[in-house]
């Protein structure tokens, strides 16, 4: 992979609260630029990876979310609206005037809500390992019921796992690493995941999946998505603890979709096939063109 050459900046949002951002990547003629969207809520951006596969390609924006990461400390407000807002400012402040998105788990959705909200600002979205439109019960017990089962695998990593903080780093490598497939290197992945480390913002989190879950599955969310005329691509991997069928309502609802699965790959699916993951956004940044 290309060595991610970063350029970093601050991001002044419309309310004054600086976030972190950074541009690397060369594109090539006609290529429309990438802006990643990472998953959380209340986390920060982990791409190195995915900007280091992509950047011979596309120019590549990456950014920590409002309150997260190495983005400035705030007390939100924390709300879609607001993040999507938040993604705006960061477009603006680059000068593009169109972009092809990439969002990862919650920032699927956070991508998702971009461009229902602005389609004319979104040459192709990139739906990475999302849980779909449709409400909680189509996937997160069934998510739970994987994710203890991972970990039971070992019985100590769950004991330890059970007695930790929940905002520690070491839990969150514990349960991180149910994310892939090799078990033998599910900790060495979890551990590059958490480097560097930084305090997972417990408020962001509840209140955005609090929202999520009054917002999922509404006849307004399928009527906005049968509505969204812009090509999407969907990547899942098919061995991700969320259940992938939950992924089925929004592409029943979307009137330009194409699914790509990976079926050796777990929720970070650039990680166990960076190659099949290169070759499906590689496919989204072509219809972006």
């Amino acid at each position: 992979m290309t060595p991610t050459r970063m350029q970093d900046t601050a991001v002044t949002a419309d309310d004054g609260v600086r976030l972190w951002a950074s541009r690397s990547g060369r594109g090539t003629p006609g290529t429309t630029p990438l802006v990643l969207c990472h998953g959380g809520p209340g986390l920060w951006d982990m791409f190195d990876d995915v900007a280091g596969m992509l950047n011979d390609r596309a120019t590549v924006i990456r950014w920590d979310q409002r309150g997260c990461g190495r983005s400035e400390p705030c007390a939100g407000p924390w709300t879609t609206g607001r993040f999507v807002a938040d993604l705006d400012a960061v477009r603006r402040h680059f000068a593009l005037e169109r972009i092809a998105l990439l969002g990862h788990s919650w920032g699927a959705s956070l991508a998702l809500n971009y461009a229902l909200a602005h389609p004319e600002r979104v040459a192709a979205l990139i739906y990475v390992s999302g849980t779909g439109i449709g409400p909680d019960t189509d996937w997160h017990p069934e998510y739970e019921a994987n994710l203890l089962a991972r970990l039971g695998e070992d019985p100590q990593w769950l004991a330890r796992w059970r007695e930790l903080p929940s905002v520690s780093r070491e839990r969150a490598v514990l349960q991180w690493s149910t994310e892939f497939v090799d078990r033998e290197r599910a900790i060495q992945h979890a551990e590059h995941m958490a480097d560097p480390w930084f305090p997972v913002n417990s408020p962001c989190n509840k209140a955005l999946n609090a929202e999520v879950r009054q917002t999922a599955g509404t006849p307004a969310l399928h009527s906005a998505c049968r509505a969204l005329e812009l090509p999407v691509v969907v990547v899942d991997g098919e061995r991700d603890i969320r259940p992938r069928s939950a992924v089925d309502s929004l592409v029943r609802a979307l009137p330009r979709v194409r699914r790509v699965t990976l079926a050796n790959a777990g929720h970070l699916p650039w990680v166990e096939d960076p190659y099949g993951f290169r070759d499906a956004v590689m496919m989204a940044m072509t219809a972006a063109r």
